[in-house]
């Protein structure tokens, strides 16, 4: 931008001349020129392209001919004869906004005008304007479920609707048990989103997913030097990321007890210290912890850590399986539905006859996962806009028909639970990775899964 003060200043007619020639080539902003009188008699290219005036257009009208909102720099300045600075007007006919500085031009002695150097600032409101959607959407991002996608209205859900809502109203640390497949992310991020603390941070970390060390690492950052590997300067750890927001600990049975104890500090202390540091460092994090397992089986078996398990178990919100709100089955086809046609571009027009009571009647060991699967299969084959009962997978052998000879509740589980696993890794190929997560649990759980039950 221009230095106006170096404007204020007594020059010859020539040099006013060359001076007025010269600033015009060399800057982008705005420049208009009144004479003694506030008439416009100079303005440059760039004072058309901003204000949306041409040059025949202006010339020779009252300085106050393209102020909208705002005074006029010019008549300030032939009033008082002082340059004016950083004044903030509206301009017509274009409405931007622009940043204004004006000075006097003074020749020989004598009052002859002013200039002044409008900054457009339309382009910095733009990037103001980018860079508040852009937090938008990454809070968006962040909290990847609204209480809205709580989708249900049986009993069992509306329950479970109710203690989110008391739970996000206070502070406290909340687990979520369910068995695997539930959406137990979903209800973590429905406590913060209806929380105090939903305009920060809402952090993942599925603890299933890292080795002991390298989740301690990414859970508490580390100092630089502090390990082969370890970047230069350091990295914060996800606790300083979740700062003044909330952290939802998934599977976190499968934390080593090394960890568990640091841990533990975090929530006593509210202060975690970095790998290869002794500095502890403050932090204001909500804790939401989940978990398919038995805590208190762990907790008897020496697995985890009583202190840290009456830490996490302020309040416990019991999400159901899919089997005990099957009244829900229907309305969540219709939302998978929906979803599955605007990302497949494929339009569903009829579902067979008998096909919603198929589903209703299976148990699904998988849970809503395993249904959006189902769905997702179904409109994939689909042709002409029509579901057909023979594109489901075989389901016979999770509900029990043909099995007579199965007697436990247990024995039914581990049929559903082989027939599920060999289902999804035909879906994904044989790949290992790719299925533990669509079952959202670890490769490691898979592999043993594997192993007990003799898949190959």
């Amino acid at each position: 931008m221009v230095n106006m003060k170096n404007i204020n200043m007594e020059i010859n007619s020539m040099d006013y001349q060359g001076m007025i020639e010269a600033v015009f080539l060399a800057t982008q902003d705005a420049i208009s020129v009144v004479n003694e009188k506030g008439e416009h008699i100079l303005v440059n290219p760039a004072y058309t392209k901003i204000t949306g005036l041409e040059y025949d257009e202006v010339i020779g009208k009252n300085a106050l001919y393209d102020i909208e909102a705002g005074e006029s720099l010019h008549m300030k300045v032939l009033s008082t004869h002082k340059p004016v600075e950083n004044t903030k007007l509206k301009i017509r006919p274009s409405g931007k906004t622009v940043v204004a500085q004006a000075a006097p031009i003074i020749v020989n002695g004598v009052m002859k005008g002013s200039v002044a150097v409008l900054h457009d600032m339309s382009g910095i409101k733009d990037l103001t304007d980018k860079l508040n959607k852009a937090e938008q959407r990454l809070r968006e991002l962040t909290n990847k479920y609204k209480p809205e996608d709580i989708i249900g209205e049986s009993d069992a859900i509306k329950e479970v609707k109710k203690m989110v809502e008391k739970a996000a109203k206070v502070p406290a640390t909340v687990l979520l048990r369910g068995e695997s497949g539930t959406g137990k992310e979903l209800f973590a991020n429905s406590i913060h989103a209806q929380s105090k603390r939903s305009n920060n941070n809402f952090v993942r970390v599925n603890c299933a997913a890292l080795s002991d060390s390298l989740l301690e690492s990414e859970l508490f950052g580390y100092e630089e030097g502090s390990f082969t590997g370890a970047l230069k300067g350091g990295k914060k750890g996800l606790f300083e990321e979740a700062d003044k927001g909330t952290i939802f600990l998934d599977e976190i049975s499968e934390i080593s007890m090394n960890t568990q104890a640091k841990l533990l500090r975090v929530l006593q202390e509210k202060e975690i210290m970095r790998v290869g540091s002794n500095c502890p460092v403050s932090v204001d994090v909500r804790v939401i912890a989940a978990t398919n397992a038995d805590l208190i089986k762990a907790v008897r078996e020496g697995r985890f850590r009583e202190d840290l398990f009456y830490r996490i178990n302020t309040i416990t919100v019991e999400v159901p399986p899919l089997r005990e709100r099957k009244e829900d089955i229907p309305i969540l086809i219709d939302f998978f539905l929906e979803q599955l046609q605007k990302e497949t571009k494929k339009k569903i027009i009829k579902l067979e006859d008998g096909l919603i009571d198929l589903l209703v009647v299976y148990d699904y060991p998988g849970n809503i996962r395993e249904l959006k699967n189902i769905i997702e299969r179904l409109v994939v084959l689909s042709d002409d806009g029509i579901i057909k009962k023979e594109d489901l997978p075989d389901l016979k052998i999770f509900n029990h028909e043909g099995n007579e000879d199965i007697k436990s509740l247990k024995d039914v589980r581990q049929i559903a639970e082989i027939k599920y696993i060999k289902y999804i890794l035909g879906k994904c190929g044989g790949n290992v990775t790719e299925a533990a997560k669509m079952m959202d649990i670890s490769r490691r759980q898979l592999f043993n899964k594997l192993v007990d039950y003799g898949i190959k």
